[in-house]
């Protein structure tokens, strides 16, 4: 395993050999890299999952290895020559075209050939020795076999199973594909015309090298497959493939090699290339898989490590024409207070009412700021906010609503508030997501979040433990404050889970507050590991030991006071005394156990404990004159913010229905290999309008780059 995982990784083998130790000792992927950086060698969280990834993969080739050798075995075909092959094999395609020969087969052409008894004459055509092959063949007539030319198609057949199972032969082909293979597709004709498929018409005939189709494309042309608008087709030269193979297998001029060339044709046509160009197309997808992942990965952190308002009192309106205004007022740990439906817009229009209701329940809850959900009516909502004369200064800020329906319908929204419509529900997790964007979109399904592309087409498994991972890592490398967080919250905390998440919040419940981080260790069934795993990552406000409103470790508690005392200070009196920290020699405290990484961390973190590593909220207006596509001209400068990054470009709400796109060519002056490097998710940028077709909807800009 280590070396498999250092081929791989080329990470150094302490390295991988140290967390491999932690992994089986049940440490978790944010502990080991936040709490063990000596025994890792300072590997990050990426690199750490690195290891993970093909730590798994190494034990996944391992049982399939056993199992194919159980199975040899019990067909009585295992040589020392083959079970040293599948030792060795080092992935799963090396490994599956070993055994290919030996699997269990349906009913197949050469297997019902070899129950008429035409083995042998096939074995006598690939010696490519005989003669009279006619003659030879009429020895194996017989009642299945009616006549030679029968015996003859029938041992072909058996030899086309040989040569589909060689493996010097799939690999020439599977080389072929990797580097010539053309994606084609052919549009339906009957569908060509359908409304739904004109999404899609830049792919009705369409042909370009497999290897060089971007992820998003790849994934546009299967979607358009699935959905019955288009044949899709992988191709390579096959003159050149037939020519190769009958080079390894042709070395005679007789009967016998035309038989051969018969073979390798049918052997090509029906059974390599149709496996062989399905493998090639599952293994282009799981690459684009692969990248959908990363970027939706990439964008789910962004957006979850948003930045948070904190704990102010907020009134979030939840934006409608026909049904009205859903308005909560929450307090600033985000607990619903009041909750109304005021009626501005059409057809009611009762704006005045509208006004003189937020002008009142404002100053009746002490609101500090207001949220207003990007969706239909936000645009005429906020322009009447912002008509109002509050007594106080007040923000107002839009917020993404992005799958706040599938929180307010789901049990974690009933279980919160089960006297509340799915109305109010949406309404307060607007609120809640300006407060903390973190603790509030954690209680949604990940990929509901809609920040990515085709994530309903990817592999579900991959990305559902891909999305848990960005989840679980901005969970801890924030903190959780362990007397306000949610059970969904709590759950991503570093050894916790939802069972105990849950045993948590029922112990806070009944118990109170936690007063230290001690007294975490009585909740039940929460024992030493968890302990060990989780304390770090969670905070006691105003606790009596302040390291514990920290991510100093408890297992380090007694070296702070040791520095302490060293200083002639209190605990309490260096936090923050960054003078006195920084002076501090941390080399005369290395030991055995504690290095210097670890040291480096524990004086950062009581220079500014606790510190939220996410920026604050800022206010962001729109250009009040553009309302709809229409308003939209050519050279126009608009403030905007980004809403979601692709790897071809990203989209930018510009505060009117529809997004626009600013494609990668159009970034930066020059070549653009990678969009994040250039914006980033919830980013507030300046764009110029490029070009606008309003019977498509479709907006396209620049990136200003004075931005």
């Amino acid at each position: 395993m280590l070396q498999y995982i250092q081929k791989h990784t080329q990470l150094p083998e302490s390295g991988i050999k140290n967390t491999l130790k932690l992994l089986a000792e049940d440490c978790t992927l944010p502990f080991i890299a936040r709490y063990r950086k000596e025994a890792t060698g300072n590997l990050d969280e990426v690199e750490i999952g690195q290891i993970i990834t093909f730590k798994e993969q190494f034990e996944t080739l391992e049982k399939r290895k056993a199992t194919i050798l159980k199975a040899l075995e019990e067909q009585n075909v295992l040589t020392d020559e083959l079970r040293s092959k599948v030792n060795t094999a080092q992935d799963l395609t090396t490994l599956e075209d070993l055994y290919l020969p030996y699997k269990k087969k349906r009913k197949t052409k050469a297997e019902t050939a070899r129950k008429n008894g035409l083995e042998p004459l096939a074995k006598m055509i690939m010696s490519q020795n005989a003669n009279d092959l006619d003659g030879l063949a009429q020895r194996y007539t017989n009642s299945e076999v009616p006549s030679a030319e029968d015996a003859l198609e029938g041992a072909r057949h058996i030899i086309s199973e040989w040569i589909n199972e060689r493996a010097d032969i799939r690999t020439g082909i599977r080389q072929q594909l990797e580097c010539f293979a053309l994606i084609e597709t052919k549009v339906i004709k009957t569908k060509e015309t359908d409304e739904k498929a004109q999404k899609f018409r830049d792919y009705f005939n369409w042909s370009e090298s497999l290897n060089r189709c971007p992820s998003h494309r790849l994934l546009a042309i299967l979607r358009a497959e699935n959905e019955g608008y288009i044949r899709v087709k992988i191709t390579i030269d096959d003159d050149r493939a037939l020519e190769k193979i009958e080079r390894k297998l042709i070395r005679s001029h007789n009967e016998c090699a035309t038989h051969i060339e018969l073979a390798i044709k049918d052997a090509y046509k029906r059974l390599l290339l149709p496996s062989l160009s399905n493998e090639a197309l599952s293994e282009a997808k799981k690459k684009a898989d692969e990248t959908a992942i990363q970027v939706f990965a990439k964008n789910l952190k962004q957006l979850l490590l948003g930045s948070p308002l904190g704990e102010k009192r907020i009134l979030a309106i939840d934006p409608g024409f026909r049904t009205g205004c859903k308005v909560v007022c929450l307090d600033a740990q985000g607990g619903l207070l009041h909750n109304e439906t005021i009626y501005p817009h059409a057809p009611k229009n009762d704006d005045k009412g509208a006004i003189k209701k937020l002008s009142s329940l404002t100053d009746a809850y002490k609101i500090e700021a207001i949220a207003i959900g990007n969706g239909t009516a936000s645009r005429e909502t906020e322009r009447l906010v912002k008509r109002i004369h509050f007594k106080n200064e007040m923000q107002v800020f839009v917020v993404s609503e992005a799958g706040a329906s599938i929180y307010s319908a789901s049990k974690i929204a009933r279980d919160e508030f089960p006297n509340y419509d799915v109305t109010v529900r949406g309404a307060v997790s607007i609120g809640r997501r300006l407060a903390d964007p973190l603790a509030e979109l954690v209680k949604i399904d990940a990929k509901s979040i809609g920040v990515g592309q085709y994530q309903h087409d990817v592999d579900q498994t991959a990305l559902k433990n891909s999305l848990d991972r960005v989840v679980e890592m901005c969970v801890n490398s924030v903190g959780v404050n362990v007397n306000t967080a949610s059970a969904p919250l709590l759950s991503y905390v570093s050894g916790i889970g939802p069972k105990l998440a849950e045993g948590v919040v029922r112990f806070r419940e009944s118990e109170g507050p936690f007063t230290s981080r001690v007294a975490i260790k009585k909740v039940p069934r929460l024992g030493g590991k968890a302990f060990e795993q989780a304390a770090g990552f969670l905070r006691i406000k105003d606790a009596k030991n302040p390291l514990d409103d920290s991510s100093v470790h408890p297992e380090r508690y007694k070296l702070v006071e040791k520095i302490a005392k060293d200083q002639k200070i209190s605990v309490a009196e260096m936090i923050g005394n960054n003078k006195r920290l920084q002076a501090i020699d941390l080399q005369k405290y290395v030991t055995e156990d504690v290095g210097l990484p670890t040291l480096t961390d524990i004086i950062t973190e009581l220079e500014k404990p606790g510190l939220d590593i996410r920026e604050k909220a800022k206010v962001f207006t729109f250009n009040q004159n553009i309302r709809t596509i229409e308003d939209l001209q050519p050279g126009q400068l608009l403030p905007g913010i980004v809403n979601n990054v692709t790897n071809f470009g990203c989209f930018v709400d510009i505060g009117i229905k529809e997004s626009g796109l600013i494609h990668i060519s159009n970034l930066a002056d020059g070549f653009v290999s990678d969009v994040s490097a250039h914006v980033s998710l919830q980013q507030q940028i300046i764009v110029k309008v490029l070009e606008v077709d309003i019977s498509r909807k479709r907006i396209q800009l620049k990136l200003h780059t004075s931005s």
